[in-house]
């Protein structure tokens, strides 16, 4: 008998990719990706949208073009098909013909009946690989995942869900599927994102990505999808949405915010709720930043606020935050130009607001080069509406604004 010997390759053999993407920027394809959130935040309807965004090809939240229509595997281990998983893809509008749900695998029993089970990992990796190599599956999620890990793993042992991981992990490289796994976060003090998580430690250091989805601490009805560790590229800009209700199918839907937020890290989102002193320091940091705003004709440049607001005690943190409070975008003037930070200066009969109105959305002011094809960070085609604005790459792609 030959023993077989270790594998090894010399990196000059290696060949050099480029990191495929499902959502650019955020999902990296052939990879795991764990999100976590308390329990009732709205983990599970926000990957639902997902799932809905993979299988009808729709835009992805931000703008970024979406290569699909692909389909989904579902693992859902706390809600029902009929009453719960299918209303909110529907309410979604995803394709259901594409999204796919395993319940149960066979098992031999001691007797050598076969009896069906729930599947579990890592025993039934080989069955999810089946299923997303026959449907070409473009994006699973687990959820949760502590609920798949079969009894003689502990999700609090580090060399135990590795070993899972690594499995799950190969699975996805060889197929290209993204694995989303979703987890609730523990009720350890602290802020540092990375160990909030349920279970091991070594749940995220096996993925190439993370995200925490919370309560907005100044709106709790606003929820935020913010990274908290991707080790293959810059982590993107935080998104917020909101769950409202679908009166129809009685379920609640995702409604993003089109402009991502900036200065939101994971620490922040899961520190605790402002004070009174804290959130009246905000308070002013927007009713200033939204004035000078005003002052300048609705737009300035980005590093012109920072100088003028932290000459008045503002910090940049709280420069960004009061940015996303008042709704003002930001974007390129022209061909290597700095960025500027904009606000509608009008109201809806097109007369000038004063300082204390409500701004709304603007576009990107309008680029004179011509239109690019391609987006300059991630390389993936610019969906018309973006490219038409004068952008050069996608809005979520835009990590340093």
């Amino acid at each position: 008998m030959v023993t077989p010997r270790a594998t090894v390759r010399t990196l000059n053999e290696v060949p050099v990719e480029r990191v495929s993407w499902l959502w650019p920027g955020y999902l990296p394809a052939g990879k795991l990706v764990v999100l976590d959130g308390d329990p009732s935040v709205g983990k599970s309807t926000c990957t639902t949208d997902l799932a809905a965004r993979v299988s009808t090809g729709s835009p992805w939240p931000g703008g970024s073009v979406n290569a699909g229509p692909r389909d989904v595997l579902l693992l859902s281990a706390e809600d029902g098909l009929s009453d719960t998983i299918a209303p909110r893809l529907t309410a979604a509008g995803a394709d259901l013909g594409r999204v796919h749900a395993l319940l149960e695998v066979p098992r031999l029993g001691e007797d050598d009946s076969i009896r069906m089970v729930p599947p579990s990992l890592p025993q039934d990796v080989p069955t999810i690989e089946r299923i997303i190599t026959e449907h070409r599956v473009a994006l699973v999620v687990v959820d949760v995942l502590m609920a798949y890990l079969n009894g003689k793993v502990d999700s609090h042992r580090d060399q135990d869900v590795r070993g899972v991981l690594h499995q799950l992990a190969a699975m996805a490289e060889r197929t290209g599927a993204t694995v989303l796994l979703i987890r609730h976060l523990n009720k350890a003090g602290g802020s540092n994102a990375l160990y909030r998580g349920g279970g091991s430690i070594g749940i995220i250091g096996a993925a190439r990505g993370a995200y925490i989805i919370g309560r907005d601490p100044e709106d709790a009805e606003r929820r935020i999808l913010v990274c908290s560790k991707l080790n293959i590229a810059p982590e993107p800009p935080a998104l917020a949405y909101r769950l409202v209700s679908d009166e129809t199918l009685g379920c609640a839907r995702v409604e993003w915010e089109p402009v991502p937020l900036e200065g939101m890290t994971a620490d922040n989102l899961l520190r605790a709720p402002a004070d009174e002193d804290e959130r009246a320091a905000q308070d002013e940091a927007a009713e200033w930043l939204r004035g000078y705003l005003s002052d300048q004709g609705g737009q300035a440049e980005s590093n012109a606020i920072y100088r003028a607001g932290t000459g008045l005690g503002f910090s940049k943190d709280q420069l960004k935050r009061a940015k996303t409070r008042i709704r003002a975008t930001s974007g390129k003037t022209g061909f290597r130009a700095g960025w500027s930070w904009s606000i509608d200066t009008t109201d809806d009969e097109g007369s000038p607001k004063g300082a204390k109105g409500a701004p709304s959305e603007t576009a990107l002011p309008s680029h004179p080069s011509p239109l690019p094809s391609q987006c300059a960070v991630c390389n993936q085609p610019l969906h018309p509406a973006i490219a038409a604005e004068g952008a050069t790459a996608h809005p979520t792609c835009e990590v340093t604004t």
